[in-house]
């Protein structure tokens, strides 16, 4: 079964740990055989990997990208996404054990497919828990300072 791509202008691909760019213009790609494959826009740097489900994100994708390495990642792999089972529940928990069974089967893109959606969630509660955090800190009480200067005037 062939993989069909078709590359943007500039567009980076990772193929078999081999990085590769395309030129100014679109191009069509066909993998005839089987290779670790990943596109420039489903990497995470490793600066961005600052949450959990990111840095394991970024463990996986290292593991895709550095066939050497994926040895020694994928106990480390499957340790973090065990400590995330304990944390996510519903379809993020779902989610988390089909990455896990995807790197047991070394499809390494798989995972890092089934993580997508998990990092998203992570995003939004991150969001609402900084968004809680700065409305607490601009009312901090004064709220209720204010209604009682109010009612004491």
């Amino acid at each position: 079964m062939s993989l069909k791509l078709t590359l943007k202008p500039d567009e980076r691909i990772i193929v078999n740990g081999c990085e590769m760019r395309n030129s100014g213009r679109r191009h069509v790609m066909i993998i005839e055989s089987h290779a670790d494959v990943v596109r420039g826009h489903d990497l995470l740097d490793q600066d961005a990997a600052s949450t959990p489900v990111c840095r394991v994100y970024f463990l996986i994708q290292s593991a895709l990208c550095h066939s050497k390495l994926r040895e020694k990642l994928v106990p480390r792999i499957q340790k973090d996404l065990a400590t995330l089972a304990t944390i996510f529940g519903g379809e993020n928990l779902s989610r988390i054990f089909e990455a896990a069974n995807f790197v047991s089967n070394a499809d390494y893109y798989k995972a890092l497919r089934s993580l997508r959606p998990v990092m998203s969630y992570e995003e939004e509660l991150l969001s609402f828990s900084a968004a809680q955090a700065a409305r607490a800190d601009f009312g901090g009480g004064r709220d209720e300072d204010a209604a009682s200067a109010v009612a004491a005037e």
